[in-house]
C-alpha cells in the first residue's frame, strides 16, 4: 500500500496539516479497500500547532518508509529548518520517494536545495519573500499547483486540496480521485489558478513625489482612452520622463499601471453589480470586450464571468 507521510514542524498551520489526513486517508479503491496508508511524523515527541499542541505518533525516521512526504505550511515560513529535518528530506528526494508542499511549506522544501531551478508555487501572499530568500527557485504565485514530477508544490489553503487530488488521480486515475473529491466536496478542477485571489495594490509613489497626484488623476480617470501623451501633458512632462520616473518610483510602465487600475475597477463592479461584461468593459475604458477579457486573463488567471460567479455576493 501506498505510505503517505505528513511531516509536523513546530509552527504548523492546523489546515495545512489536516488536508492531505483526511484527503489521503478517506480516499478508497474501486473495491472499497483504503488507498493509502497515512501517517503523521515529527522530529519531537510535541509540536506547537499554535492554537495546540500534539504528539505525531511516528519519528522523523519514519520519512524512509515514505512513498510520498507531504510538508504542511508553518506560521513563520522564514524560520529556520532543523538540519536534522533537511536532511532527512534530501535522503528520501534520493531514494526517489515523492515530496510534496503545501502553501508555505515550500519553503521548507525550498531549504533544501532540491527546487533550485524549478518552477514552484507557494500562497501568493509569501510568494516574493520565498523569491527573495531562495533567488535560485522560480516563483509563480498565480497557480494552484505545480508538479515537477518528484517535486510537487501547492499554493495557501484550499489549494492544498487541489494538489491532495491531483496525486490521486495521477496514482489511481480520474475515477477514484473524482469519488475523493466528492468525499472532499471540491470539485476535480476548478476554474483559474490562485491569481483570481491576489489583491493587487497598485505600485505607489513615494508620498510627495511628482508622480502622486499624477496617479490618483490617472485612477479617477481610467475610464477615458488616454494615451502616453496625455499622461505626460497631465504631469507635465515629456513622455521620455514620464516612463523614466514611471519606472523609477512604481517599478512598472504607465500604461501598466493604467491598465492594472482599470482591472481592479473591473473587479469591484463584477462582485458588485450584476452589469453585464460588455458594460462593464466599457465603464472602465477598454475598446473592446474581448480587449478586456484577454487583459482581465492576464491579470487574473481566470475569465470576468468565471471571477463573477467566485466572488460575487
Amino acid at each position: 500500500m501506498h505510505t503517505v507521510v505528513v511531516l509536523a514542524l513546530d509552527g504548523v498551520i492546523p489546515f495545512d496539516l489536516s488536508t492531505p489526513i483526511e484527503v489521503f486517508a478517506r480516499t478508497r479503491l474501486p473495491d472499497g479497500r483504503p488507498a493509502y496508508r497515512v501517517r503523521v511524523c515529527a522530529p519531537a515527541e510535541e509540536v506547537d500547532a499554535g492554537a495546540f499542541v500534539l504528539r505525531a505518533p511516528w519519528p522523523l525516521t519514519e520519512l524512509a518508509e515514505a512513498d510520498t512526504i507531504i510538508v504542511p505550511g508553518v506560521a513563520d515560513p522564514a524560520a529556520p529548518v532543523p538540519e536534522e529535518v533537511l536532511d532527512a528530506l534530501r535522503q528520501a528526494a534520493a531514494r526517489g520517494t515523492r515530496l510534496a508542499s503545501i502553501c508555505v511549506g515550500a519553503f521548507v522544501l525550498a531549504a533544501t536545495g532540491l527546487l533550485d531551478g524549478l518552477r514552484v508555487t507557494t500562497h501568493w501572499s509569501a510568494a516574493g519573500l520565498l523569491a527573495e530568500l531562495h533567488p535560485a527557485v522560480e516563483v509563480d504565485p498565480g497557480v494552484l499547483y505545480v508538479d515537477n514530477g518528484q517535486l510537487l508544490t501547492s499554493a495557501g489553503a484550499a489549494a492544498g486540496l487541489d494538489l491532495c487530488l491531483h496525486m490521486i488521480r495521477r496514482d489511481l486515475g480520474s475515477a477514484v480521485a473524482a469519488d475523493a473529491a466528492r468525499l472532499s466536496v471540491m470539485p476535480l478542477e476548478r476554474d483559474g489558478g490562485q491569481a483570481q485571489f491576489i489583491v493587487h495594490d497598485q505600485p505607489p509613489a513615494p508620498r510627495g513625489s511628482v508622480l502622486e497626484p499624477l496617479l490618483r488623476w490617472m485612477e479617477d480617470n481610467a475610464r477615458r482612452d488616454l494615451t502616453l501623451d496625455d499622461i505626460a501633458a497631465q504631469g507635465g512632462m515629456s513622455v521620455r520622463t514620464l516612463n523614466r520616473r514611471f519606472r523609477e518610483q512604481t517599478g512598472t510602465s504607465p500604461l501598466q499601471w493604467l491598465h492594472r487600475a482599470r482591472i481592479r475597477q473591473a473587479q469591484y463592479l463584477l462582485e458588485t453589480t450584476a452589469h453585464p461584461v460588455e458594460r462593464i468593459a466599457a465603464q472602465v475604458g477598454f475598446g473592446s470586450p474581448t480587449a478586456f477579457r484577454e487583459r482581465f486573463k492576464r491579470l487574473t488567471g481566470t475569465s470576468p464571468h468565471a471571477y463573477r460567479r467566485t466572488f460575487q455576493a
